[in-house]
């Protein structure tokens, strides 16, 4: 498929891009703890900054949302310092609903969020958009991963009916029968199952219950949201505290963003309706992006994705992570910092640095109608 090609083309100039680059914790503060911050004086990125724009950006950029997208961020951030010493981003990870409430609020210039805006929320943000409306521009990408915590279990195979009765309490032990159905070479431990979910609001689980509602809808019986709905388990914040507790208790099981999954986690290959179990991978998910369509209208880039792929090696467990700002009516004081900052993130530099962050960068077609849309904000 000629898109296809291009998504992996675009993987192959990014691992070139960040070859250089400097390498990012994934699982290290909370997420909700502090931000992201930036202080042109002191950064030292090491990829080239030659590139970014900075135009007549100043001040400081207030921006909220998806944790998600947190580790990307700290990788843009770092750089964007670098070339644009007057301006100071300062991006709080505390989940898609926080971040989408303050931007509403008028407290922030964008947020991030893994979800697309509600109709209610668009109309809401004509308040703050002066003779406008909030956008929803795509700008990363990838897999949401399956972290489990097994011992003496290496590889784990599981579609999205075991998944829905594991974090739906009905499935309480690893070596259940269904789970070894799944995996007849696998040495199960008689362990309990300690499935963790967020405690916040967050796009991440809106993504994650949209697949088990559409690929298992008998098994899971609830509405897919930002909230989780379902019986039992336990539940931490942000995106690092599920990956956290994943990696310390025995039994564990999560959904994160792969770019969590980089300290030692083992994560789950998804069995769908192809030949062989999908694992969590960036050319796997760019696979399954790379088949989104457009639904968002006007400037409104909103995409729709497909949670039950045939395709051989589509990993149906993808995010998109859209920052949400004004097309028109943005706050004055920081449309140029606004403007520059998401015009580098959107850049053939900014997506290079994704695949080294665990996530895919946005197909090509996608990500030019994000730097046109991005240059014509006011």
């Amino acid at each position: 498929m000629k898109l296809q090609r291009k998504n992996r083309r675009a993987l192959a100039l990014g691992a070139l891009a960040v070859s250089g680059a400097l390498a990012l914790t994934a699982c290290g503060s909370d997420d909700t703890s502090g931000g992201t911050g930036s202080d042109g004086g002191n950064s030292s990125a090491s990829a080239q900054t030659g590139n970014i724009d900075c135009a007549d950006a100043k001040g400081q950029l207030q921006a909220s949302g998806s944790s998600a997208q947190k580790n990307a961020i700290d990788a843009w951030v770092k750089n964007y310092a670098a070339a644009c010493k007057d301006v100071q981003v300062n991006y709080r990870p505390d989940g898609s609903g926080a971040g989408i409430t303050a931007f509403l609020q008028g407290q922030t210039a964008f947020a991030g969020s893994d979800s697309a805006l509600k109709p209610e929320e668009i109309a809401d943000s004509k308040k703050i958009c002066t003779d406008g409306q909030a956008i929803d521009l795509p700008m990363v990408g990838g897999p949401i991963a399956i972290g489990y915590n097994v011992p003496g279990v290496d590889t784990l195979v599981l579609d999205a009916a075991t998944l829905s009765e594991i974090f739906d309490s009905k499935i309480t032990n690893w070596n259940d029968e269904k789970i070894a159905k799944l995996n007849p070479d696998a040495k199960l431990p008689d362990l309990k199952i300690q499935a963790f979910h967020r405690s916040d609001e967050s796009g991440t689980t809106d993504n994650f219950t949209k697949y088990l509602k559409a690929a298992a809808p008998k098994a899971w019986p609830y509405e897919p949201g930002k909230s989780w709905e379902a019986k039992g388990g336990q539940s931490a914040q942000g995106s690092s505290g599920v990956a956290q507790q994943v990696k310390q208790v025995s039994g564990a099981i999560s959904y994160f963003e792969l770019s969590y999954a980089k300290e030692g986690i083992k994560t789950v290959d998804v069995k769908t309706e192809a030949a062989e179990p999908v694992k969590a991978t960036i050319e796997n998910a760019t696979a399954a992006i790379g088949a989104a369509k457009v639904v968002g209208t006007g400037k409104d880039l909103a995409l729709e994705l497909d949670y039950t792929p045939d395709a051989e090696g589509a990993y149906p467990l993808v995010l998109v992570t859209y920052e949400i700002a004004c097309d028109k009516g943005n706050k004055a004081d920081t449309l140029p910092a606004t403007k520059s900052f998401l015009n580098y993130m959107a850049s053939e530099d900014g997506q290079g640095l994704l695949a080294d962050a665990g996530y895919a960068p946005m197909p090509e077609d996608i990500i030019t109608k994000v730097r046109e849309t991005v240059s014509s904000l006011s």
